[in-house]
């Protein structure tokens, strides 16, 4: 396990141009097999399973990272992992049955609680009540998409394990090209509440009126069925998302575009996704060491590999690594 923060610093013009998880390609039916076919940065297609069926990857416990396991979390013999029940492919969402959550968090989430030694046990809830969840005591630990800020490093402690970028949609053939606050002054934004998605989003329109430009017109929908619709009606002009979620959208409708993408910790960070315990468990330093081992046995890669995400890979898992600052009052 690290905590090195040397290799995370970015300049703002990486930070801008980074590069998309998933390729904007032509895909499969879904309703084919219960299976979607996308384009992977790196060449090639991956066809991603979306049946209840998952056959994950697994991995084997590790005694002495298990026995560092709080307690009561090892007496109780499961994992409790909460996660967010919007639906959000290929991060988290529902299988071809409407009732099995799929993804590649719980994917990570389940190879996490083998290293540990642990029986995982998925609880789904609305995106607020992870982190009142987790305040309480009700779950051992968060894996859903979550950044990494330093507003929840207040109350949260963080163990790495994918990069965080933030995509730009819009409808296909907008004629859009989004790098940066001046881009979307004006222009009306979806975005999901209590995300650092809102929180960029929020800072970019208070550059834009400093600067004498119009501020963004920040809209927020209930669900992503909403967001598009409002989307192709032309209600909004682009959505704010994960650029994971974003860009497998595109590829898989055709209908839109990842007309830019960011870091979600702004213009002079790379954003990190981590898994989110609540402050002073006694949790966290165990499932960085799971993190780091399941990185190094390779079961990591093909994790992300499977869902058209080896461009967010990390080489180790950061404890409470720098995060999206806090916003200026």
């Amino acid at each position: 396990m690290s905590t090195s923060t040397s290799r995370r610093t970015t300049t703002t013009a990486a930070a801008l141009g980074l590069t998309a998880a998933l390729v904007l390609a032509a895909c499969g039916n879904p309703s084919e097999g219960g299976t979607a076919e996308v384009a992977a940065a790196s060449g090639g297609t991956v066809k991603i399973n979306l049946s209840p069926d998952q056959n994950r990857v697994t991995t084997g416990k590790v005694d002495s990272i298990a026995a560092r396991v709080p307690e009561e979390i090892r007496r109780r013999g499961t994992l409790e992992i909460v996660d967010s029940s919007g639906s959000a492919a290929p991060l988290t969402f529902y299988a071809t049955d409407d009732r099995t959550v799929i993804g590649v968090e719980p994917d990570i989430a389940h190879l996490v609680a083998d290293v540990l030694g642990l029986e995982p046990h998925i609880n789904t809830v609305s995106w607020e009540n992870i982190f009142v969840g987790l305040d309480s005591g009700k779950y051992d630990v968060g894996f859903s998409n979550i950044t990494v800020t330093e507003e929840r490093k207040e109350k949260y402690d963080f163990a790495t394990y994918r990069e965080d970028n933030l995509g730009f949609e819009a409808k296909k053939g907008s004629g859009l090209r989004i790098d940066g606050p001046e881009d979307v002054a004006g222009k009306a934004v979806a975005v999901s509440s209590g995300t650092n998605q809102e929180k960029l989003l929020v800072e970019w329109s208070k550059e834009n009126e400093k600067a004498g430009r119009e501020p963004v017109d920040i809209k927020y929908y209930q669900n992503e069925s909403d967001t598009y619709l409002a989307l192709q009606s032309g209600r909004i002009d682009v959505y704010l998302g994960p650029n994971p979620t974003t860009a497998y959208h595109a590829a898989t409708t055709g209908k839109t575009e990842v007309v830019g993408t960011y870091s979600g910790a702004g213009s002079t960070l790379q954003g990190l996704i981590a898994a989110t315990t609540k402050k002073d468990s006694g949790l966290v330093e165990p499932l960085a060491a799971a993190l780091d081992h399941v990185v190094k046995n390779g079961t990591y890669a093909q994790v992300l590999q499977r869902w058209g995400l080896s461009d967010e890979a990390v080489t180790t898992s950061e404890i409470n690594p720098p995060g999206l600052p806090k916003t200026d009052a």
